[in-house]
């Protein structure tokens, strides 16, 4: 599972700038951004604890699953096949917790995220590869929700109608049928009415163009991407990405190159759209390692072919005192002991089939020891773990 550390991440609010210069991208001041936004999570993209404000919904999470995992989420009251069958919680947390432990990426489809409550399914929409992408970007800025929410807005096909205060329309498109029970288009325009009575902050966006562009030659380096593409290395077979941490670093542009190569991209270690698009749709990886056969692997790998041996021969030493002839038992018996002498005299009672016994046992432990660590070194060899 992704690690999402609670929830909780940088939480930065918006920049007062932030919203006219976001805005000004369809062509909205920041009035209609405010009245948007006072509507569908009033006012503030984070709750009380810094996490994105959040909305599980349980119709959608029954939609984005089947057979047994929706069963199980139905058993647990998380999941039901039509909205508004039973009321939302005050905290919608636990239940995100709930449902992520049963299926995480459909229990974050399943719920409005930020600013603007942006469905977790709309990711794509709102410029995210994966919903967990979008998460951990919200949980960053709220300058991200509001980004998310003007590119969600044009793929919708309703800025427009935002620009021209066409309320009803904007609302029933990003809320769905249930707009008019809840009044969303009516609170939009007092919100609005409200805000068109409050001074803007001064902004021109001619001369903020330049500083608004975040694509850069060296391509996006923020924490939040850089983490994302790292896990999605690591779940496609890119093991020499290494652990994820968000940095930009050799291990992380060794990979990119391996997967840009693979992949009929323009070969740089550069995170831009056209690595983010490939990823979103990659298969994972296939190599010729995957199906390397044990004798090939002990032949490249030291420790695997030292297991190996160890395994034969403690098997072979447990056979042997396992099945050995009455006529040497003395003999074998005896070496047992000098093995142990040091609590030789303390055991002298022990007969000597119990001190047989006793070393072939000591002895098949040491080889099913050695026999797991040649198969995991295999399983590494195969998965790319181990070089």
């Amino acid at each position: 599972m992704t690690e999402f550390n609670g929830f909780k991440g940088a939480a930065v609010r918006l920049d007062d700038i932030d919203i006219p210069r976001i805005g000004s991208e369809i062509g909205v001041g920041e009035d209609e951004i405010h009245a948007f936004m006072d509507v569908e999570a009033a006012g503030s993209g984070f709750d009380g604890q810094g996490r994105p404000k959040i909305l599980f919904e349980p119709h959608v999470f029954y939609r984005n699953l089947t057979g047994k995992k929706r069963d199980e989420a139905v058993k647990q009251g998380l999941a039901y096949s039509s909205w508004g069958e039973k009321p939302y919680p005050k905290d919608s947390y636990p239940r995100l917790i709930m449902a992520m432990a049963i299926d995480e990426t459909a229990a974050i489809k399943a719920t409005s995220w930020g600013l603007t409550q942006i469905l977790g399914e709309n990711c794509k929409g709102a410029g995210y590869a994966t919903p967990q992408a979008m998460v951990l970007a919200f949980m960053a800025d709220e300058e991200n929700h509001l980004a998310a929410t003007v590119s969600l807005l044009k793929h919708m096909g309703i800025a427009d109608d935002l620009k021209a205060h066409a309320w009803a329309v904007v609302a029933r498109v990003w809320n769905g049928p249930g707009y008019r029970k809840n009044k969303y288009d009516t609170k939009m325009a007092a919100a609005y009415a409200k805000w068109a009575k409050v001074r803007d902050t001064p902004f021109s966006a001619g001369a903020n163009k330049a500083s608004t562009n975040v694509d850069t030659a060296s391509g996006k380096t923020d924490r939040t991407t850089v983490r994302v593409v790292q896990e999605r290395l690591k779940e496609l077979g890119y093991t020499e990405v290494g652990n994820p941490d968000g940095k930009m670093g050799k291990l992380t542009k060794t990979a990119i190159l391996a997967f840009r190569n693979e992949n009929d991209l323009p070969v740089s270690d550069v995170i831009d759209d056209a690595l983010l698009q490939a990823l979103d749709g990659a298969s994972p990886r296939s190599l010729p390692r995957n199906d390397a056969e044990p004798a090939a692997v002990r032949q490249a790998v030291p420790e695997v072919q030292s297991n190996f041996l160890t395994k034969v021969g403690a098997g072979t030493l447990a056979g042997t005192l396992a099945t050995g002839s009455v006529t040497d038992l003395a003999s074998k018996a005896e070496g047992v002991r000098s093995f142990i002498s040091p609590w030789k005299e303390m055991f002298s009672d022990i007969p000597s089939w119990a001190w047989l016994g006793c070393g072939a046992l000591v002895l098949v432990a040491i080889m099913m020891i050695a026999r797991r660590g040649e198969l995991k070194g295999i399983e590494a060899f195969q998965a790319g773990e181990r070089r």
